[in-house]
Protein backbone atom coordinates (compact mmCIF):
# COMPACT_ATOMS: atom_id res chain seq x y z
CA UNK A 1 0.00 0.00 0.00
CA UNK A 2 1.14 3.51 -0.70
CA UNK A 3 1.64 5.73 2.31
CA UNK A 4 -0.46 8.85 2.97
CA UNK A 5 -3.10 8.29 0.24
CA UNK A 6 -5.82 6.68 2.38
CA UNK A 7 -8.39 8.71 4.33
CA UNK A 8 -8.39 8.60 8.12
CA UNK A 9 -10.65 5.80 9.40
CA UNK A 10 -12.72 6.33 12.55
CA UNK A 11 -13.49 3.11 14.43
CA UNK A 12 -16.23 4.79 16.52
CA UNK A 13 -18.08 7.10 14.09
CA UNK A 14 -21.53 8.13 15.32
CA UNK A 15 -24.58 7.88 13.04
CA UNK A 16 -27.54 10.02 14.14
CA UNK A 17 -31.04 9.71 12.69
CA UNK A 18 -33.62 12.51 12.47
CA UNK A 19 -35.78 10.57 14.95
CA UNK A 20 -33.03 10.81 17.58
CA UNK A 21 -31.70 7.25 17.36
CA UNK A 22 -27.90 6.97 17.20
CA UNK A 23 -25.37 4.15 16.91
CA UNK A 24 -21.66 3.56 16.37
CA UNK A 25 -20.08 2.37 13.10
CA UNK A 26 -16.70 2.47 11.39
CA UNK A 27 -16.39 5.20 8.77
CA UNK A 28 -14.09 7.72 7.13
CA UNK A 29 -16.24 10.50 8.63
CA UNK A 30 -16.40 11.19 12.34
CA UNK A 31 -20.18 11.73 12.43
CA UNK A 32 -22.97 10.95 9.98
CA UNK A 33 -26.62 12.08 9.83
CA UNK A 34 -29.49 10.21 8.22
CA UNK A 35 -33.21 10.91 7.78
CA UNK A 36 -34.61 7.39 8.22
CA UNK A 37 -33.30 4.40 10.19
CA UNK A 38 -34.65 0.98 11.17
CA UNK A 39 -36.30 2.48 14.30
CA UNK A 40 -38.47 4.91 12.30
CA UNK A 41 -38.75 3.37 8.80
CA UNK A 42 -42.34 2.33 7.97
CA UNK A 43 -41.27 -1.13 6.76
CA UNK A 44 -39.75 -2.01 10.15
CA UNK A 45 -42.26 -0.20 12.39
CA UNK A 46 -45.43 -1.32 10.63
CA UNK A 47 -46.76 2.25 10.46
CA UNK A 48 -48.05 3.66 7.22
CA UNK A 49 -46.38 7.02 6.99
CA UNK A 50 -45.72 8.94 3.81
CA UNK A 51 -42.34 10.67 3.64
CA UNK A 52 -42.83 13.57 1.25
CA UNK A 53 -40.58 16.60 1.06
CA UNK A 54 -41.80 18.27 -2.12
CA UNK A 55 -45.60 18.00 -1.88
CA UNK A 56 -45.93 15.37 -4.59
CA UNK A 57 -48.26 13.16 -2.56
CA UNK A 58 -50.66 16.03 -1.78
CA UNK A 59 -50.68 17.09 -5.43
CA UNK A 60 -51.54 13.53 -6.53
CA UNK A 61 -54.30 13.29 -3.89
CA UNK A 62 -55.84 16.56 -5.13
CA UNK A 63 -55.51 15.63 -8.79
CA UNK A 64 -57.24 12.26 -8.46
CA UNK A 65 -59.68 13.29 -5.68
CA UNK A 66 -58.45 10.54 -3.38
CA UNK A 67 -59.05 12.45 -0.17
CA UNK A 68 -56.47 12.20 2.55
CA UNK A 69 -54.46 15.02 4.11
CA UNK A 70 -54.92 17.44 1.19
CA UNK A 71 -58.72 17.03 1.14
CA UNK A 72 -60.20 19.78 3.33
CA UNK A 73 -63.92 19.38 2.39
Amino acid sequence: MKAKIHPKYFEQATVTCACGNSWEVGSTKESLRTEICSKCHPFWTGEQRIVDTEGRVERMMRRYSLGGPADKN
